[in-house]
């Protein structure tokens, strides 16, 4: 059956119009990325500084604050990172991956990491539930039958500071209220344009461990300056050690939270970019293969009319 032109042709004029969206989505994605980048490495060093102190801070014992209380774990708090649209590859895929795998071992997952040959064990019958950034983070809750505590999907792109604070102010309070005994992040740490990878990352109570475990994969450059830190005795504390603590380890949460939901960003950001480049590229063949077709369909339609012709004269001999 022959194939008509007239619908390959608008098959080839679709997929051009799919391309200009496509092409502009690319554009706009890679504008976003650079700021997203930007935002992101600036806050490196800041939340890298951060991470140090508090893993001097996690190593006090007196007095036996709230937030750096580890407790055996009964009911645990998984944040997970994601975004609110679409159309940026396997990102989303990936951050539910990972909270699939993880969730399959809850033991492991809520257990406590002192050092790595010591651990607080979990109570027997660990109950997890998700706290979402992003209206796609809904879906791990969904997935996994676990409830669902709330869902902040109004995040500019942009994410700013004062974006962060009634996030991290609501897990703060949950935890201080002993809601839950272990608090954790699940995130897209950005590595470049083409690797971004998903972590996770323990917030609260404040592990040593977890912090030096997550400095050690800070970038060399970064990492100079880590490697033999001043020991909690050194420090002195004004007005006293309590107060300090009452006022910077809620002030740190919310840098670690803030320094995620960036990588994210950047990653989504990303993600998008690069997808829509493979889906222009993928329309630019598509284009070819059509035209093709379409060029193949019109010289068949003209060789059939030319004998269509020459049957007709050679028939009125």
């Amino acid at each position: 059956m022959a194939v008509s032109t007239k619908a390959i042709n608008a098959r080839i004029k679709s997929v051009k119009n799919t391309k200009k969206i496509t092409k502009a989505m690319e554009m706009v994605s890679a504008a976003k990325m650079r700021r997203a980048v930007d935002a992101a490495l600036s806050t490196r060093m800041y939340a890298s500084l951060c991470l140090e102190i508090l893993s001097h801070l996690a190593r006090v014992d007196e007095p036996n604050f709230p937030l750096l209380e580890k407790r055996p774990v009964k009911n645990m708090l998984l944040i997970a990172i994601s975004s609110n649209r679409g159309l940026c590859g396997s990102f989303n895929a990936n951050v539910i991956k990972r909270c699939g795998v993880l969730l399959q071992d809850k033991q492991n997952l809520s257990k406590h990491r002192i050092t790595n040959d010591f651990e607080i064990e979990p109570e027997s019958d660990v109950k997890i539930d998700v706290l979402g950034i992003g209206k796609k983070s809904a879906l791990i809750a969904k997935r996994n039958g676990l409830d669902l505590v709330a869902v902040f999907d109004k995040l500019s792109e942009k994410p700013t500071y004062e974006d962060v604070l009634p996030i991290s102010n609501m897990v703060v309070d949950l935890f201080l209220k002993k809601k839950y005994e272990k608090i954790a992040v699940v995130y897209t740490h950005f590595g470049s344009t083409l690797v971004q990878t998903v972590k996770i990352r323990q917030l609260l109570p404040i592990s040593e461990h977890d912090l030096e475990k997550t400095l050690q994969q800070l970038p060399k450059e970064m990492d100079e300056s880590y490697k033999d830190p001043f020991p909690i005795e050194n420090y002195l504390f004004e007005p006293d050690l309590e107060t300090i603590l009452n006022t910077i380890i809620p002030r740190l949460v919310e840098v670690q939270l803030f320094e995620t939901i960036l990588e994210s960003a950047a990653s989504e950001h990303s993600a998008r970019m690069v997808a829509m480049k493979n889906a222009s590229e993928a329309a630019s063949d598509m284009i070819g293969s059509l035209t093709l077709t379409f060029n193949k369909a019109r010289q068949a339609a003209i060789t059939q009319e030319i004998s269509e012709i020459a049957g007709g004269a050679a028939a009125l001999e």
